[in-house]
């Protein structure tokens, strides 16, 4: 009899006519520096981002912010529409991944898949690294340097008034 392992979540898609899923790139400020939170199953080398179907009556933006919180655990915000998408084949179906920034505001201990899966954080640069034969890699440069001019827009527009 075939048993499903402790580490393998029961998530096998079901018949669906749409293959959409949606994912997320989160990400925090710290000490004027961007970081990037990437997961992994459990004794597994490959890092990736949070992502999994968008279930039937949800949108992308919801199936985003909830495979941000199911598979690492984190709370955020999503900085507008998805930054782009990718495709792969898993289970003979072809897959197609909705991306979204998604700034963090609160990242727990423990969560639903934290029994089976694990999350760092790195720099822009570890985290390229660590993703380099994954396909949301273009998506993670283009994603950091939109932020980066965010960033940098805010910081231009503030004005200093002189005192009368």
């Amino acid at each position: 009899m075939w048993r499903r392992s402790a580490l393998i979540p029961a998530r096998v898609p079901q018949p669906m006519s749409a293959r959409d899923q949606a994912g997320v790139i989160p990400f925090r400020r710290k000490r004027n520096a961007i970081e990037i939170c990437l997961i992994r199953n459990r004794g597994r080398k490959k890092w990736k981002i949070p992502k999994g179907f968008v279930d039937a009556g949800e949108t992308a933006r919801q199936a985003a912010l909830k495979e941000a919180w199911e598979e690492a655990g984190l709370r955020g915000r999503l900085v507008g529409e998805a930054i782009g998408s990718y495709g792969y084949e898993k289970w003979n179906l072809e897959l197609t991944v909705a991306v979204f920034l998604m700034e963090v505001t609160a990242a727990e201990d423990e969560w639903e898949e934290s029994r089976f899966r694990e999350r760092t954080w790195a720099s822009l640069d570890e985290a390229m690294a660590r993703l380099r034969k994954h396909p949301v890699r273009d998506l993670l440069a283009d994603a950091t340097a939109r932020l980066e001019r965010r960033r940098q827009a805010r910081c231009s527009s503030v004005s200093f008034r002189r005192s009368r």
